[in-house]
């Protein structure tokens, strides 16, 4: 039987452990049949180890999101591995600590700036990078943490997810007529090196699995994985500018 992604040809991105969200979509888009290609910043040393973890090898290219000379180039550098694109996963948030950890009222615009360009406006400029390698029934995905409240010690990164999930819904409208997809998932708080480097981040784990319907594993990144390839396969042709939830069920209940 063949897999959902099968000869596919997908670029992830932010892949830094293999506790990370983007490891898991990695090997998943692997076992699924499909062409893996990542993209490693800043260290693409450290990319190439935990890359050797994955099912089979994959090339990886060094990029910076906020360069506009790497982003020019990247679309070249893709095509020494593959003649085209069929999805690209945006897993990338960065946001100074003076922006997190609960210095939202004081961090600088210097600071916020880098978060919003690292965090919301590469989802855009990373999609219109990469666009003349993707055609018609393509699919780009970005992870995101529920961005409709505020929460503890999340501060500027979650203005910037809110930007990021706006971000999404543009890129939808403006790639549909091309036949390209724009959608986010959703997860739940996973003790990922993003979650660990937000002061404070765990005040709010203990609440979700308690309350979270399905109940929630804050160590298992597979859930939020399996719903990004999801997203990337031709089951979802007609769905575009959506943000699918994958946290346990905690965003439909009240206190």
């Amino acid at each position: 039987m063949a897999g959902l992604l099968e000869g596919k040809n997908i670029l992830v991105t932010g892949m830094i452990t293999d506790q990370s969200i983007a490891f898991n979509v990695a090997k998943l888009v692997q076992e699924q049949g499909g062409n893996l290609i990542l993209t490693a910043y800043p260290r693409p040393s450290l990319v190439e180890r935990i890359a050797k973890r994955l099912p089979a090898e994959a090339p990886v290219i060094p990029l910076d999101v906020t360069s506009a000379e790497e982003l020019a180039g990247i679309a070249d550098k893709v095509r020494e591995h593959v003649g085209s694109l069929d999805g690209v996963v945006h897993s990338i948030g960065f946001a100074p600590q003076s922006a997190l950890g609960g210095g939202f009222l004081t961090a600088s615009w210097e600071d916020v700036s880098v978060a919003l360009h690292a965090s919301t406006y590469s989802y855009k400029s990373l999609a219109t990078a990469l666009l003349p390698m993707l055609g018609r029934g393509s699919s780009i995905v970005g992870l995101t943490f529920d961005a409709t409240v505020a929460w503890p010690v999340y501060d500027w990164m979650g203005v910037a997810k809110a930007g990021l999930e706006s971000a999404s819904r543009y890129l939808a409208t403006y790639l549909g007529d091309q036949g390209i997809r724009s959608n986010l998932v959703s997860a739940g708080p996973l003790r990922t090196m993003a979650a660990k480097s937000i002061p404070g981040f765990a005040k709010f784990e203990d609440a979700w699995v308690e309350r979270a319907p399905l109940g929630w594993d804050l160590a298992d990144t597979e859930p939020a994985a399996k719903a990004v390839v999801a997203l990337l396969s031709d089951w979802f042709p007609a769905t575009t500018g959506e943000i699918i939830h994958v946290d346990g069920g905690y965003h439909s209940v009240g206190a």
